[in-house]
């Protein structure tokens, strides 16, 4: 009696899986032939790899909010990120009320040597508006070839009408940590990133502040946006004792688990 209900759910379990395949055929040849019909009639062109590209974001997003897609573009972007090495002028930038602003200089850059202050407003990337820019467009046009030149136009509230830049690209080394003195025995660190090195300049800071005297420390970490998770678990394991739980992470199967 065993042998006969195992048969019979061994055949029942081999229909579902024709089913679910022919199901996901049906999908795809709807998805393939809606494809058609846009490439064919939409009022405007539209490039496939555009559409191919808003699917695939739109499959992830049904997920769950912390899983993406990322294009080559992307990838490649956050490669040099957590690398903190690229070809670009040396600022940081973001978009405050809808226009592209200068948060910092990276000190003795291309950016900073020129004159760029931190509250400066990008108006134009090489002749072209940053209205409506994305901060990803913004970043991509500004990096580049080092030695190559860049023009940006700056309005800053004490000019009399925005100014024009000429920069020329150079390798920029981002510094994740940075360290000084807060007051007499009080450390300051703040991380800015979790890239390739953070832990070891973490270190480093620490063992500078340790040299001079300080017992006490403020850790910011405002405005970090992320990176790398071995960085983020090697930087939490600096202050907390070895049996703390940090971080673990699970998947589908017992092999994709780690803790």
């Amino acid at each position: 009696m065993i042998m006969v209900l195992f048969s019979m759910q061994t055949v029942y379990a081999e229909e579902d899986a024709k089913e679910s395949k022919q199901d996901t055929y049906n999908r795809l040849k709807v998805f393939s032939e809606i494809l058609s019909l846009i490439e064919s009639n939409y009022v405007e062109p539209v490039g496939n790899d555009t559409m191919i590209d808003g699917a695939i974001k739109g499959m992830v997003k049904a997920l769950d909010p912390h899983t993406s897609y990322l294009p080559p573009v992307s990838y490649k972007e956050m490669q040099v990120e957590t690398t903190g090495k690229f070809g670009g002028l040396g600022i940081e930038i973001s978009i405050r009320d809808g226009v592209l602003t200068v948060v910092s200089p990276i000190e003795e850059t291309p950016a900073f040597k020129v004159g760029i202050k931190a509250g400066d407003k990008i108006i134009k990337i090489e002749e072209e508006s940053t209205l409506d820019m994305t901060l990803q467009d913004a970043v991509s046009r500004l990096r580049g070839e080092t030695g190559t030149p860049v023009n940006i136009t700056i309005f800053r509230e004490s000019f009399k009408a925005p100014k024009e830049f000429t920069i020329v690209r150079d390798i920029i080394k981002v510094r994740s940590v940075i360290k000084k003195r807060y007051k007499k025995d009080i450390g300051y660190v703040k991380i800015r990133s979790f890239s390739k090195n953070t832990s070891s300049d973490l270190d480093k800071a620490l063992d500078d502040l340790g040299k001079e005297g300080i017992t006490k420390l403020i850790l910011d970490l405002r405005n970090n946006p992320g990176g790398l998770l071995n960085q983020a678990v090697e930087v939490t394991d600096r202050f907390l004792n070895r049996e703390n739980l940090i971080v673990y992470t699970k998947g589908r199967s017992e092999e994709q688990n780690m803790r």
